[in-house]
């Protein structure tokens, strides 16, 4: 599976971004695909994810009421959603996917930033 994720940039605090994760390789049917967000010096954090079928979705304690993920089965893309954006927000954003049976996330993007200016 390659993934590669677009949409990050600049916004203003309050400001909303949509990013992309768009997949290939194999079809995705029994995969959970994720976000995840870095911030220089800190851990890496899990922000959302979504079974393919969409028939289950998870939400970060940081970011839910703001940030919404879905996916589009036609255009094998994943979307990050994302509103009333913070300063705390800024991160390297990544997408991922595993298998449902697994636990690990075995196929990562490279990546896009968000940077909130406050």
């Amino acid at each position: 599976v390659q993934l590669q994720a677009s949409g990050g940039g600049l916004v203003q605090a309050g400001g909303s971004l949509r990013l992309s994760c768009t997949a290939s390789g194999r079809t995705l049917n029994t995969y959970v695909m994720g976000w995840f967000r870095q911030a220089p010096g800190k851990e890496r954090e899990s922000v959302a994810a979504i079974t393919w079928s969409g028939s289950s979705t998870y939400n970060g304690d940081s970011v839910k009421g703001r940030f919404t993920i879905s996916r589009d089965t036609a255009k094998n893309t994943v979307y990050l959603q994302m509103n009333n954006l913070k300063p705390e927000d800024t991160a390297l954003y990544l997408c991922a996917a595993r298998r449902a049976a697994d636990l690990n996330y075995d196929y990562w993007g490279q990546g896009t930033q968000v940077t909130v200016s406050s």
